[in-house]
């Protein structure tokens, strides 16, 4: 494909926000209630995990500032969050539960969610929490999605 095909292609991504704004806006409302009762700082490396799995650069860099305005001082859980297994001192063990569960989910069509993901997080997290947690990495999922498919650069975001 040609460069030029490319950009004129690139141009044409439909803008949901426009196009479907019904969608759009039922999209913004599930995502005030994903994280209902959840940690901030939890809930924001959950989605800048998602992000990174679905390679979405837009959400990446929109969570990673917001997780910083939620006031965390250790950039370096930021830095590491893709390798988090090999750092994870840096992480604690309901964090580590809920990033396990995320790649899980994210990845769900690698080994669906297995049991003993699963169960580690049902021991970290009670019912309504769990519950939650997984609500909002189904959220976190569709948003990437979103970004991805309507090519979002980053750059942009201000918390």
């Amino acid at each position: 494909m040609s460069t030029t095909t490319q950009s004129t292609f690139r141009r044409r991504r439909v803008k949901l926000a426009t196009l479907v704004p019904d969608f759009y806006k039922a999209l913004i409302e599930l995502d005030k209630v994903s994280d209902n009762g959840l940690d901030p700082k939890l809930a924001h490396l959950v989605r800048i995990r998602a992000s990174q799995l679905n390679g979405c650069a837009y959400c990446t860099d929109m969570h990673s500032l917001d997780l910083l305005q939620f006031g965390e001082e250790q950039q370096q859980r930021i830095a590491l969050l893709p390798v988090w297994r090999e750092a994870q001192k840096f992480y604690t063990e309901q964090e580590k539960a809920a990033l396990q569960l995320t790649e899980a989910i994210t990845l769900i069509s690698v080994d669906h969610v297995p049991d003993d993901v699963y169960e580690v997080a049902a021991q970290a997290f009670d019912e309504q929490d769990l519950a939650q947690l997984i609500a909002l990495i189904i959220t976190i999922n569709m948003w990437t999605r979103v970004g991805v498919t309507g090519k979002m650069e980053p750059g942009h975001y201000k918390p």
